[in-house]
């Protein structure tokens, strides 16, 4: 397999940031941002399949309209017809493998969710550990910029063994709450032990004499650190030193 001296120099970035020791939302958008520019791409989104809920959750995405990505977590993954299919591959997948895109573009799904961002030309690939689903990486263009090649394919392929690795490592400690919790400055742990005490945003505001944006931006941080994403598995969830 070619490699530009560009491509080998991506490579190496890529390689190097999947062995640091990071969360695994971090190993997503940092390596989505990294694809986006090693695969001449235009979007990025990650999810991680839940089997237990029958969901794809714990989204990270660039370039992309939250709204829009809420109405897919909501109704159009439920209705989707690729990205089963390019799941069950295990590969690096280009959409118009499982799905001829003049069919895919006669969809509610390309119609509705993927056209109203831009997204034209797909590849796909999904990470796993055995039978358990560990993220995966969806990589979009536009329509001018044409389809992926078998050279990127190859690129993508090259990428999931660190990837999956990187993934796989970072899921076992995201798992163990007295590892997770360091990760948060005392600020944020003040802030998560607040909203298990059932404190409403305004009231943490109060008793930390600051402002809700504050309040709120502390909170995504918290999620992004801890592999959450709502409130209800904060307030759930049992710090080191807790009670519960």
């Amino acid at each position: 397999m070619y490699l530009r001296a560009s491509e080998q120099h991506a490579l190496r970035g890529i390689f190097a940031l999947l062995a640091e020791s990071q969360g695994e939302r971090e190993i997503r958008e940092r390596i989505g941002w990294a694809l986006l520019d090693l695969l001449h791409a235009d979007q990025f989104a990650s999810f991680v399949w839940d089997a237990e809920s029958g969901s794809f959750g714990r989204r990270v995405a660039l370039n992309m309209d939250p709204a829009n990505l809420d109405r897919y977590a909501e109704w159009h993954q439920h209705h989707d017809p690729i990205t089963f299919v390019l799941q069950s591959r295990r590969r690096a997948t280009r959409v118009t493998e499982v799905m001829p895109q003049r069919e895919l573009m006669r969809t509610p799904f390309f119609n509705d969710f993927l056209s109203r961002d831009g997204l034209h030309w797909g590849m796909n690939l999904h990470a796993f550990h055995g039978e358990r689903a560990l993220g995966d990486l969806r990589i979009w263009r536009c329509r001018g910029r044409g389809d992926f090649g078998a050279h990127e394919k190859a690129l993508l392929d090259l990428i999931e063994p660190a990837f999956a690795g990187a993934l796989e490592r970072a899921q076992r400690v995201d798992a163990k709450p007295a590892a997770a919790w360091p990760q948060l400055s005392p600020r944020e742990q003040q802030v998560a032990r607040a909203v298990r005490e059932g404190l409403t945003d305004k009231d943490i505001a109060r008793r930390m004499e600051v402002g809700v944006p504050t309040v709120r931006t502390y909170l995504r941080r918290i999620f992004g650190k801890l592999g959450i994403e709502r409130r209800s598995a904060l307030a759930g969830w049992t710090a080191p030193g807790s009670d519960r």
